[in-house]
């Protein structure tokens, strides 16, 4: 019964694996019990999280707790960071496999990960693009810059018909 009730519930007593510390300055909305991914594949959770301010630094950090399986092997040199399934989805910790299989990550190994870009810095920036391409079609309109005299310039419209139609 007991052993019925413990794999209902999830919890992985029996199950062999290693504890990682991952350490962002943002983590847009991790949960505990988000999945670990190594190269695309499901292999722990975030089994805690905790907000700490670093004086040294001046800075918060956000160490989460991963749980990965011991048949798992992660090279020091891998790239850790925040994935979304979809546009709006979970959040979960992607690790993009590094090269160096000669030095692999341990219990309690500490891993400082790629924070995630905000989404109000992805809008602001995107906002930034459409100013400069509406700034960039009002001066075409204007006929200003190189591009707007080219178009609107009558004389190159005649030289390229007529040379159009020597041609044919």
């Amino acid at each position: 019964l007991a052993i019925f009730l413990l794999s209902i519930g999830g919890i992985k007593t029996w199950s062999v694996g290693y504890r990682i510390n991952l350490n962002f300055g943002f983590v847009n909305g991790v949960k505990v019990g988000a999945p670990v991914r190594f190269a695309g594949v499901d292999v722990g959770e975030v089994k805690k999280i905790k907000l700490e301010f670093l004086p040294q630094e001046n800075r918060s950090n956000v160490c989460l707790a991963g749980w990965v399986k011991g048949a798992i092997k992660i090279p020091v040199d891998s790239t850790v960071w925040v994935n979304t399934l979809g546009m709006l989805g979970e959040k979960y910790i992607e690790i993009i496999p590094g090269k160096d299989y000669d030095h692999l990550l341990k219990e309690n190994d500490q891993v400082l990960g790629v924070d995630p870009l905000p989404i109000h810095v992805i809008f602001n920036r995107i906002e930034g693009i459409m100013r400069s391409l509406d700034d960039g079609l009002a001066q075409i309109r204007n006929k200003e810059g190189s591009l707007g005299k080219f178009i609107y310039d009558d004389a190159i419209y005649k030289i390229s018909r007529s040379a159009i139609a020597n041609n044919y």
